[in-house]
């Protein structure tokens, strides 16, 4: 009389619990993902984009900040933020929207062209 289990149900009975677990996160994946879209749905416009950031040392950085009416220019270090200055003037945020939208984005591809230029250009020997 052969005591010992069989393999083969043993193995089944893995990948059923495993196939068990895996439909749970899939069926939790889902559900948070449909509840975040519920939730930003109905805010199409974002009140606060970041226009800029600029690392200036070790896990330090300044960041330009547009919220509605006005641009907070925040220090940001590892321990806390502050609030270096708030630009009000409508003359100063036109100009400053203006020069943003006259910038535009860059497709990755134009990005990864830039930065490959400047190392081709590198390894010929010219900056």
């Amino acid at each position: 009389m052969n005591t010992s289990p069989d393999m083969i149900t043993i193995v089944m009975k893995m990948f059923a619990a495993l196939g068990v677990v895996l439909g749970g996160l899939f069926v939790a994946f889902y559900l948070s993902r449909r509840v975040s879209k519920l939730q930003t749905a109905g805010n199409k416009e974002t009140l606060i984009r970041v226009l800029a950031n600029k690392f200036i040392g070790l896990k330090k950085n300044i960041c330009v900040v547009e919220i509605p009416g006005a641009l907070l220019i925040l220090g940001i270090t590892s321990k806390n933020i502050t609030l270096l200055t708030k630009i009000e003037d409508d003359a100063i945020l036109e100009k400053i929207r203006q020069d943003q939208s006259a910038q535009g984005t860059l497709s990755f591809s134009e990005h990864l062209n830039k930065i490959t230029s400047r190392f081709k250009s590198y390894k010929n020997g010219q900056r």
